[in-house]
């Protein structure tokens, strides 16, 4: 089946594994809590594996992936089939079953962190990051791959492996760093590791496989010319392995740059490219030496967002790449992880809206009929062109973006905010806060459902979440937090929820993606034009602060997130929409102010996250980024305090933007370590490159079910007050708290509380006059 004798073939890079209606996530989560037996869980991952293969063979798809299931990522399950397991998990390994052992190294227990969770390339995934080291030494654990390949074969299908690629494993990686020693580089690692991919090959020719796909998304994005030469010597050598099937090397998630002329000029024998993403002219395509000789997987469907594809527009554009490249597959730009499964099974989205768009099922038939037609030429059922459906648009709502003028996205110059705001809220040193969502119960999740089945009142439910408004409430003022938070306890997640109070997004019930592990997310639709019908989050946010003195923050999602973690409309340039949901904010922040809420969070994780991978975009996406953000909180007064959270970044030109967000106080995700954020704001700071407002550096990870302990949070607090100074450092976790249980929460909690307490004592001490001889 991975052969392509007549015609145009037809694939896709990968698809979603989570199970049509959440299979996986509800085996894994019974898994963990006890209720359900290895051999079942390992049972229900094989039925939806055989499922998926058989499902796609069935579809006409002439190539079909393999080794895209996983129990939780597929990056950890790359490292582990490669042996390459980090020193402080290597002990663990021979008490525990080989699954265990996986799910340990994912989630960690509270003696031992787990990997690192790290965003995979500006999409809604994220992935666990392998650790390597000078020492690490690396080996092949094929049975997993290997038993699907026989399994599939059994059936009559010849499945093509997907694996992580050698140099984008290594760059994917944490690199380990022992004091005192030169810093480490996991390239350096490349010629340890080949060996075991070309062992690889030789098992799965020898099983009959003819072809192998490796993905090198790392190329997608700026490397320098080591990493460069560090790609072109893999696949150099892996191409004369001496027994191999042919070799697919996929390049997702943006444009191949050099990449691709390196691999034109090697051995491999298919390159894939993501054309939905960037859209290489056939010109330019034949202008790249040797590439006539390879075959094109062209993806030109995308498996990043919901739309349709023009078939007709499409169509023409494979017709000119054939002549090009007349060895020619038709596929998916990316894996189709990052989209739900099936349309179909939305019966209450707009039909104008519903006609327009194509989940995973949706996709494959899109690239089977293209290739058909390549083929063949268009059907009969070509002849008609489908009706043009055109976005929503409302005249109100772009007066009102053409009427935006500069000093809309301006605030009162910094200081004169600080003065105010220390008037206004009293505050003191190092103040103690969360991040915004606390634990959602079993009950009000059932009450939430049954609200939406018409099962009980609005009254009863609001009821319900007032309740549990309050209990977080008293919570934390019995931990001792400064600035509390509602808890989030009626939304059921951030995006979602605005997205279901604004006009101009769609929502699906089952439209699940996979986030990482169990975890999983509906991404809202934007089709239209944004707006705001009314308040949204003012009556929880105005009750919790109806129970307390302390300051409670309204909580807020930015411009730029809601449409990073939506599929936005494709009609109009993304600044557009950008402003449009910006003014929707704006009036919420000005509702929440007008309601007595003095301090508002308007979370912008995304900003960094959907910074484009090569440098000739970034500028202007930081401009409308910051432009956006700025829009939606500049329409208040100075004693009002604005708070984001946002990651941090290596990136000088990152921070910069961060700064320029003007935000008050800026809560950092740690998104590869906490020591290294706070090295980071350090040495921004003494170049003057930093940030000059208020700053919280996510002093542990909320993810993770490890309790730190007061001296750890001290000694990151003393080294953040450190870097950024005492006057500006706030204590908070990293992120929310949702997916936490209590009882590790309140540890911690209540461990952050003592050390921020500690570090406050210390600067109120430094702070006092001494007392001169002879004075009172």
């Amino acid at each position: 089946m991975v052969n392509v004798s007549e015609g145009f073939g037809s694939s896709v890079l990968g698809y979603p594994r989570i199970g049509a209606h959440r299979e996986l996530k509800r085996a894994l989560e019974s898994y963990w809590r006890g209720s359900l037996t290895r051999d079942e869980l390992i049972a229900i991952g094989r039925d939806i594996q055989e499922r998926q293969f058989a499902e796609l063979a069935a579809t006409g798809l002439t190539q079909v992936p393999g080794n895209t299931f996983s129990f939780y990522d597929h990056v950890l399950d790359n490292a582990l089939l490669f042996g390459a397991v980090p020193r402080r998990f290597e002990q663990e390994r021979e008490d525990l079953h080989p699954l265990d052992f996986y799910f340990l190294m994912a989630r960690g227990r509270p003696d031992l962190p787990p990997l690192e969770l790290v965003r995979w390339f500006g999409t809604n995934y994220h992935y666990r990051q392998p650790e390597l080291d000078a020492d690490t030494e690396f080996s092949l654990h094929p049975e997993y791959l290997l038993d699907e390949w026989d399994r599939a074969i059994a059936r009559g299908i010849e499945l093509r492996p997907v694996v992580l690629g050698p140099v984008s494993l290594l760059l994917l990686a944490k690199a380990g760093h022992v004091p005192g020693e030169p810093e480490f580089d996991t390239l350096s690692l490349l010629d340890r590791l080949l060996p075991f991919y070309e062992e690889l090959f030789e098992l799965l020719a020898k099983r009959g496989s003819t072809c192998v796909q490796l993905d090198e998304p790392c190329f997608t994005g700026e490397r320098s010319p080591a990493e460069l030469a560090a790609f072109e010597h893999a696949y150099q050598r892996l191409s004369k392995a001496p027994l191999r099937p042919r070799i697919l090397v996929t390049g997702q998630y943006g444009n191949f740059g050099e990449a691709l002329r390196i691999l034109a000029r090697s051995g491999v024998e298919a390159i894939g490219l993501d054309l939905a993403t960037y859209r290489i002219t056939p010109e330019e395509l034949a202008a790249v030496p040797g590439i006539r000789r390879k075959r094109l997987y062209a993806g030109v469907i995308s498996g990043l967002n919901v739309w349709r594809a023009d078939r007709y527009v499409t169509l023409t554009y494979l017709q000119e790449l054939a002549k090009v490249c007349p060895d020619l597959v038709v596929a998916t730009g990316t894996t189709l992880l990052h989209v739900p499964y099936d349309v179909l099974a939305e019966y209450d989205i707009e039909g104008n809206v519903a006609d327009r768009l194509a989940f995973a099922k949706q996709k494959v038939g899109e690239v089977v009929s293209l290739a058909k037609a390549l083929t063949e030429g268009p059907s009969d059922k070509w002849r008609k062109r489908p009706t043009e459906v055109h976005f929503k648009q409302k005249h109100a709502v772009r007066q009102r973006v053409y009427a935006i003028t500069p000093d809309m996205r301006v605030r009162e110059p910094y200081a004169v905010r600080r003065a105010a705001q220390q008037e206004a809220l009293n505050l003191p040193p190092v103040p103690a806060t969360t991040l915004g969502s606390f634990p959602q119960t079993a009950r009000l999740r059932q009450a939430r459902h049954d609200l939406g089945a018409g099962k009980i009142s609005y009254a009863e439910y609001r009821k319900q979440v007032e309740a549990e408004i309050e209990a977080t409430i008293r919570l934390q003022e019995d931990i001792g937090l400064d600035v509390l938070v509602h808890g989030e306890h009626e939304r059921n997640d951030m995006i979602q929820y605005f997205a279901e109070l604004l006009d101009g997004f769609a929502t699906t019930r089952f439209g699940w993606v996979q986030v990482y592990g169990s975890r999983c997310v509906r991404p809202p639709i934007v089709y239209g034009d944004v707006s705001r019908p009314g308040p949204m989050s003012v009556e929880w946010t105005s009750y919790a602060q109806s129970l307390t003195d302390r300051p409670v923050k309204g909580m807020v999602t930015g411009p730029v997130t809601m449409l990073a973690r939506s599929f936005v409309r494709q009609d109009q340039p993304l600044y557009e929409t950008a402003d449009q949901v910006a003014l929707a904010i704006r009036d919420e922040v000005a509702d929440l102010e007008r309601a007595g809420i003095k301090i508002i969070q308007v979370d912008e994780p995304a900003i960094r996250e959907l910074l484009p991978a090569r440098p000739e975009g970034r500028p202007e996406y930081l401009r409308w980024a910051v432009a956006a953000f700025r829009l939606a909180t500049s329409g208040i007064r100075p004693e009002t305090q604005i708070h984001t959270h946002i990651g941090y970044s290596g990136r000088a030109e990152v921070v910069q933007a961060i700064e320029e967000l003007d935000a008050d106080v800026t809560a950092i995700i740690s998104t590869r370590s906490i020591d290294w954020v706070i090295d980071a704001l350090a040495e921004d700071y003494a170049t003057g490159n930093g940030l000059s407002h208020g700053v919280g550096p996510g002093i542990y990870e909320s993810r993770s079910a490890r309790i730190p302990d007061i001296d750890e949070l001290d000694e990151q607090l003393t080294a953040a007050a450190a870097a950024v100074g005492a006057e500006r450092l706030w204590a908070n976790p990293d992120g929310g708290l949702k997916t936490r249980h209590y009882w590790q929460l309140d540890p911690s909690l209540r461990n952050m509380v003592a050390a921020a307490r500690r570090v406050r004592r210390r600067v109120l001490a430094e702070r006092a006059e001494p007392v001169t001889a002879g004075g009172s």
